[in-house]
């Protein structure tokens, strides 16, 4: 259930082609992004696999949401997403487990299924919420989502609707995997 070389090559390609689109340098997505050029370079040239902050940086800076950013490298078109087909990507720092669940359509929601390893925690930037809204639903375990200075601590069954854009952390503090669905709606 990993992922493989072609999506971490299909991500870099992405970014890429998200980069070129707008005309910039990778200077120029660096300073956007925050983060430094030489790690842009590496993850378009699948030489890294690139972290969950990492895209989450990059997809803000290209003013799309990370779920749509990794849809456009992961996905093909169809009304059907079979298990064995959703795209499976691994956070390279934390164990970070992302499965895209939803087909690619023109429905205007990504669904995806995120698994946090016991006493992991994922930081996200509030650039990487910035032109969404979502919906967290705890599937299996316990989740603490700190949303800006709000902490929530959610169960197996809560969900949360996110507020406006701020810089979040997803911090998996029990020793059991925490499973839990975003439900992006895109528009």
């Amino acid at each position: 259930m990993g992922q493989d070389d072609s999506l971490d090559k299909r991500i870099g390609s992405r970014i890429r082609a998200e980069r070129e689109s707008r005309g910039w340098s990778l200077t120029e997505l660096a300073e956007r992004a925050t983060v430094s050029r030489a790690m842009i370079h590496k993850v378009e040239r699948s030489e890294s696999s690139p972290t969950a902050q990492l895209l989450g940086k990059l997809s803000g800076a290209f003013g799309l949401s990370m779920s749509t950013l990794m849809a456009r490298a992961e996905l093909q078109q169809g009304r059907l997403a079979r298990h064995a087909d959703q795209p499976v990507w691994t956070d390279p720092e934390t164990g970070y487990l992302r499965r895209h669940v939803s087909p690619r359509t023109d429905l205007a929601l990504d669904l995806v299924e995120v698994t946090l390893l016991a006493g992991t925690e994922v930081a996200m930037p509030a650039s990487a919420y910035a032109f969404q809204r979502q919906l967290i639903w705890v599937l299996d375990g316990a989740l603490v989502f700190i949303e800006g200075p709000t902490r929530h601590e959610m169960q197996a069954g809560d969900c949360l609707e996110l507020g406006p854009p701020v810089d979040c952390l997803f911090r998996n503090l029990s020793a059991l995997p925490c499973r839990y669905a975003v439900l992006v709606l895109r528009g």
